[in-house]
């Protein structure tokens, strides 16, 4: 799907934490416009407002003013209920602490999503069979998270965000809780979603994961202070962290 203007766009974007002396402006009035098949990284120092940011565009909260837009449509003015269908069907979201469900297997998980979206369990079970063989993990399908390694479990997260083939994945530190080798695994994932035109955004602290991007976004006190393109050198970073692994 081919979506004019971005897949993501904010303008004049606001949100406070807390009321009169207690108020924090977290994100201070950033406008920001994310095309389609963009990796975009946002690095800066903890409390910076990068996950705050991330929060809004995905719907997650609710701005103290302007807009945000994903997939052509104006998502702050929309009722909870219609705000919950759309984080559904656009929106994917990798966390750093997973969030999987401790009960439920691996292809539990990942179809959990498709069965809340309305589809079909046939459906669920061949959408989560397809994921979880993109993510190398087919042969997880039927483990508990407690039976899987950091790593596994992060790109068990990856193809539950993938589930209902969103037009953007919001991913927050997804490398966080990870060493070399499945960081490596996590982001020759996220390249082969970039390769095939999926649209991510990816707050880091890791400076080797921000070189994996086309785009660099730095924030401080809730403001962009520098946006850099970094196209074409996605590979080289890429190239960088498996270097390090050996």
């Amino acid at each position: 799907m081919n979506v004019s203007g971005g897949v993501v766009r904010a303008r004049g974007l606001v949100k406070d934490h807390g009321q009169g002396q207690s108020r924090v402006r977290a994100v201070d009035e950033v406008d920001l416009e994310v095309p389609q098949g963009q990796m975009l990284a946002v690095m800066g120092p903890s409390g910076c407002g990068k996950s705050t940011l991330l929060h809004l565009l995905g719907g997650l909260e609710r701005p103290t003013d302007g807009e945000v837009w994903v997939a052509g449509r104006r998502i702050d003015t929309l009722s909870e209920r219609a705000l919950a269908r759309l984080r559904r069907r656009s929106v994917g979201f990798v966390f750093q602490a997973f969030h999987l469900v401790a009960e439920l297997s691996a292809a539990e998980n990942v179809e959990l999503p498709v069965l809340l979206a309305g589809r079909s369990r046939r459906e669920a079970r061949r959408r989560a069979g397809l994921l979880l063989d993109r993510v190398g993990l087919a042969d997880r399908a039927r483990h508990l998270p407690s039976q899987l390694s950091g790593g596994q479990r992060q790109r068990i997260a990856i193809a539950r965000a993938l589930a209902n083939d969103p037009l953007v994945v919001l991913a927050d530190e997804p490398t966080g809780n990870l060493d070399t080798a499945a960081t490596l695994d996590v982001l020759r994932i996220f390249e082969d979603l970039r390769s095939a035109g999926q649209t991510l955004v990816i707050v880091t602290h890791d400076e080797r994961v921000a070189a994996t991007a086309d785009r660099l976004i730095s924030m401080r006190d809730g403001l962009f202070v520098d946006d850099t393109r970094l196209a074409g050198s996605h590979t080289g970073g890429l190239g960088g962290l498996i270097g390090l692994e050996g």
